[in-house]
């Protein structure tokens, strides 16, 4: 791929990336990824232009996968980026910062964990400071463990699962909303798990049902104000999510097969969608949920 304007098949897309049978200790990191298959964010392909000029952004999980392609994408664009990660993904993080900087853009590394809400707060307030203000919030980080029996979910992996995923949603855009001029947008990463959930995943699905509703609700708060509230609902994507416990090692290679598509998407095939959300080009955008799963159905 030339640039993401490139026409191209997208069937034949990212044949060279099947993943082989893996599985990553902890959260996993795009490091480790890179020893097999490398996820793609992007960093050789996404082109800028000015959409997001001047914009200052915090993107949580923004070290790795959906968060790091939507990182490279807004520098690219023009805006200053605080990420939020964690501190195990020092490696990753790093990375991103680079590339950020690489962009002439500010980056900001905030390590810590969000499933503390005292983290959450301070998070958004490093994210003020070092930006000199916010008027972006990308709600993404996440944790997805499979589960294949209600009877083997323990209460601390439903716990930190909600923790992790929608509580720190509440806890970051509550901080956040005061910053917010209007004008400013939040969007959050929902997933086709919020509609079609898996059998194995439905502390996860729950989760994100959370958080699509969430984003709705909050649009109808929040449009009075000038703050456009969206959400992203990606399908399978290869991140250090998926093989670090978030699919059995063995279903790895078989993943996507159900989309229209028939394969993995990567992270890379859904900048796109949170730029557009959080440019001037989706003023009339609000409370949308943009489904990017190459061909699922959903309600």
């Amino acid at each position: 791929m030339t640039d993401q304007y490139t026409m191209q098949d997208p069937t034949k897309l990212y044949a060279d990336r099947v993943p082989d049978p893996q599985s990553l200790p902890g959260a996993g990191t795009d490091a480790e990824m890179a020893e097999n298959v490398p996820a793609d964010h992007g960093e050789d392909t996404y082109r800028g232009s000015g959409r997001l000029a001047g914009r200052k952004a915090l993107i949580t999980g923004g070290d790795s996968g959906i968060g790091a392609a939507v990182a490279i994408a807004y520098a690219r664009e023009g805006a200053d980026v605080a990420i939020v990660y964690l501190p195990e993904e020092e490696e990753d993080a790093q990375r991103i910062i680079g590339l950020i900087e690489d962009a002439g853009r500010t980056g900001v590394a905030i390590p810590g964990d969000l499933t503390s809400a005292e983290f959450a707060r301070e998070a958004v307030q490093r994210a003020v400071d070092g930006l000199g203000g916010l008027d972006i919030v990308v709600n993404n980080a996440a944790k997805q463990q499979h589960v294949e029996d209600i009877t083997e979910l323990t209460d601390e992996e439903f716990d930190q699962t909600f923790r992790t995923n929608a509580y720190a949603t509440f806890w970051v855009t509550k901080a956040a909303v005061p910053h917010l001029p209007p004008g400013s947008a939040i969007i959050n990463t929902t997933s086709i798990q919020a509609y079609a959930p898996s059998p194995n995943l439905i502390h996860y699905a729950a989760t994100k049902a959370t958080v699509n509703n969430l984003a709705k609700g909050l649009a109808a708060q929040l449009a009075p104000k000038g703050i456009r509230v969206n959400a992203v609902a990606p399908g399978p994507i290869w991140t250090p999510l998926q093989p670090a416990g978030g699919q059995p090692p063995e279903d790895l290679p078989s993943v996507g097969e159900q989309t229209y598509l028939g394969r993995w998407g990567q992270p890379a095939e859904l900048a796109p969608a949170f730029v557009f959300l959080a440019s001037g080009e989706s003023s009339y955008v609000v409370g949308e949920t943009l489904h990017v799963d190459g061909g699922m159905p959903t309600p």
